[in-house]
This record gives C-alpha cells, sequence and structure tokens, in this order.
C-alpha cells in the first residue's frame, strides 16, 4: 500500500505541463527569448486507501516547471526542466534548424514521433501506452519533420534515453535495469529509428488526421553483451467538429529482450517508479471529448479508454483497463484538471497490481478522484 502511495505521487509530476503549455505559447515563435514555467498542487483521493480515506484524501504541492525557448533566424532553442517534490529532472532540450518553410530539423532531447501526432489522451492522467513507453515520450537523437498541404512526415533516430536505464527519475517511461519484485533485469534501448506519416483533411467545423507509425530499435543487455530488438507498431486517427473531438489509436508492440530471466515480464521506469509490464501485446485507446467556450475561458470535458491485451506464453496474464472521465477548466493563466480515474490490473491506479498485462491480483476495479491545478507564466 505504501508503494502505491509513493508511485501515484510520483506519476503526478509528469502528467503537469503538456497540454496546457500550448495555451499561453504563440503559435509562431518570433525571434528572440521567452521564459515561462508553472507550480502546481495536486489533489488526490484513492477509494482503495484507507488512510486516503480517513483523512478525504491529500493536497500537496507536485512540481514547479521553467520552460525556455530562443530563436535567432533559422535557429533556436527549445527546453523544459522540472522539480518535484522529492526529485528533478529534464523533459526536453533541444536545438533546431528551420531548413525551409517545409523541414525542421532537431537535436538533442526530443519528442519520439510515434502515435497520434499531439497526445492520444485528454487527461491528466495520460493515456495507457504512456505506461508502456509510446506517448510523450522524449529521447536523445535527431528528428526531421516536413509538413506541407496537410502532410506531416517525421523521420527520427534515438541512440538512448535520456538518463540511465539504472535510473528511475525521468520523465518519459523507458527499459529499466535493475530488480524488480525479485527479478533481476539489464536492458538498455538504444539505437531507435522511428517513421511516422500523417494527412490531415480540413472541412467546415473542424479536421480530421489520419495517421501510421513504425519504431524499430534495439535493447542492450549490459549483463551479457548481447543484443535483443524491440518493436512497435500503430494507426490512428484524431477528429475535430464543433468542439467535439474524437480520438482512435490501436497498436502492436514487443521488447525481445536478450538472456531475459523471465521472457513473459520486462521491467520499465518512469517519474521515480519501476514496475513490471508484458513485454508483447497490443494497445487500444478510445477516447472523446467536448470543449465549450466561456466568457472567461474554456471547459473541456472528457472520457479516455485504454486497453492492453498481453501475447505472451504464460496464459495467466491478463488484459489491463484504464478509464479516465474528467473536465479540463482554463481560466486566464490557470489550468485545472478533474479527473475520476478507474483502473483494472494497471499500475498507478489499482492498489495491488502494480503492473501492465501481469497476471491480475483480484477482479476489481480501484477508483480514485484527482484534482490538479495549475497557474502558467
Amino acid at each position: 500500500m505504501n508503494n502505491i502511495k509513493l508511485m501515484t505521487s510520483a506519476v503526478c509530476t509528469a502528467m503537469l505541463l503538456s497540454a496546457p503549455f500550448s495555451l499561453v505559447q504563440a503559435e509562431e515563435q518570433q525571434d528572440g527569448i521567452s521564459i515561462g514555467g508553472a507550480v502546481r498542487v495536486n489533489y488526490a483521493y484513492r477509494d482503495y486507501d484507507d488512510s486516503s480515506k480517513d483523512k478525504l484524501g491529500s493536497l500537496d504541492f507536485e512540481m514547479a516547471a521553467i520552460k525556455f525557448d530562443g530563436k535567432k533566424g533559422d535557429w533556436g532553442l527549445s527546453s523544459e526542466y522540472r522539480f518535484t517534490a522529492d526529485s528533478h529532472y529534464i523533459k526536453y532540450g533541444y536545438g533546431y534548424y528551420d531548413i525551409n518553410p517545409n523541414w525542421q530539423l532537431q537535436f538533442g532531447i526530443n519528442r519520439v514521433p510515434f502515435g497520434n501526432a499531439d497526445f492520444i489522451s485528454n487527461s491528466w492522467w495520460f493515456g495507457l501506452p504512456y505506461y508502456l513507453g509510446f506517448e510523450d515520450n522524449q529521447d536523445v537523437g535527431i528528428k526531421a519533420s516536413y509538413s506541407n498541404n496537410g502532410w506531416n512526415t517525421d523521420l527520427a533516430f534515438y541512440k538512448n534515453p535520456v538518463y540511465s536505464a539504472s535510473e528511475n527519475k525521468r520523465y518519459s517511461a523507458s527499459l529499466y535495469s535493475g530488480t524488480i519484485n525479485g527479478t533481476e533485469y539489464h536492458n538498455e534501448e538504444t539505437n531507435g529509428v522511428n517513421y511516422r506519416q500523417t494527412y490531415t483533411t480540413e472541412y467546415e467545423g473542424g479536421s480530421t488526421t489520419f495517421g501510421g507509425s513504425a519504431q524499430f530499435g534495439q535493447i542492450y543487455n549490459s549483463d551479457t553483451g548481447n543484443m535483443g530488438e524491440r518493436y512497435a507498431l500503430a494507426l490512428h486517427l484524431d477528429s475535430s467538429y464543433k468542439g467535439w473531438n474524437l480520438q482512435l489509436q490501436a497498436m502492436q508492440y514487443e521488447y525481445d529482450a536478450a538472456d531475459s530471466e523471465d521472457e513473459n515480464k520486462i521491467g520499465i521506469a518512469v517519474v521515480s517508479w519501476q514496475y513490471e509490464i508484458a513485454p508483447k501485446g497490443q494497445a487500444y485507446s478510445a477516447n472523446i471529448a467536448k470543449t465549450i467556450a466561456t466568457d472567461w475561458g474554456s471547459v473541456k470535458c472528457y472520457n479516455d479508454f485504454g486497453l492492453m491485451t498481453p501475447d505472451v506464453a504464460d496464459d495467466d496474464y491478463d488484459n489491463s483497463m484504464q478509464n479516465v472521465t474528467g473536465c479540463a477548466i482554463s481560466a486566464g493563466a490557470t489550468y485545472t484538471m478533474v479527473d475520476f480515474i478507474m483502473g483494472k490490473n494497471m499500475t498507478f491506479s489499482t492498489a495491488n497490481n502494480d503492473h501492465v498485462g501481469l497476471p491480475e491480483v483480484g477482479d476489481d476495479w480501484d477508483k480514485r478522484v484527482n484534482i490538479n491545478f495549475g497557474y502558467y507564466f
């Protein structure tokens, strides 16, 4: 139970700024330097935690962030660093060069082009693919992006994640090297190649983006020196019409590590925690949202659903599910997200199932309420 408290507190720090920053950032940056950031607090109530129920939840400082953007001619820099109650880490930091109006080159810590071009979620909690390492993932490498007449192409090579495989204090979920629940892992992600192609068609009242993504890479075993392989494929759709938004995504992934102690699971780490997932499976996302403009800002209400189906030799492994119903309220420099989270056999949102796609302990949906308030500058 204490472990669940720690990791749910830790995961808060990763959910904090990704969408709201776009509300205060100009669509096209001019030459010069801009500095921004945010301060956020979080209220959490967990119905599966006796202490949380007795105290009617808890209110805590979650994160402060500083964001830097600088541009001179065709060259620019962009970065964000985060400070939490017990840690600090970089989210991204890269230089870029606008080759021409259609092509941009990014080099450094940048977002891996995989899946829906923005997020495959609306909520503070992110979508299920985030916990597998496939949403808003940031790695070290070089990316070329092309955009013209509705077409967008991303090609990228990533040498490795931001921090070492033995470090769990990181923004993005990636393979972990260490001991989890008695199983020892020696896996390091390396030499990843990504390709994403999307096409956006616009019409009166909205637009629809169709896309496909592919990712291939290696897994180095630091104990034996042998190489394994990994891949992921996805089809995705993001459609809007008169304030409504629909997101759909289906993906297949596999982490085929060399010399595994247990071939039916693999270790992952993110935001100061480590857990295990099925090394092969499918993940499906279906999200719907409605945004309503107001005199003081806007309100977006949504429901995000995610399903992961493991594809391993052990028949005891079970599906994982996560559903988030909530509203995001934008008012001036503030952004508040009120979420009701339900988890089944899912890390971070259940009491006894600190994993994704492994055998389930019990057969219940666990529930919690989360309210995140941020001030942006």
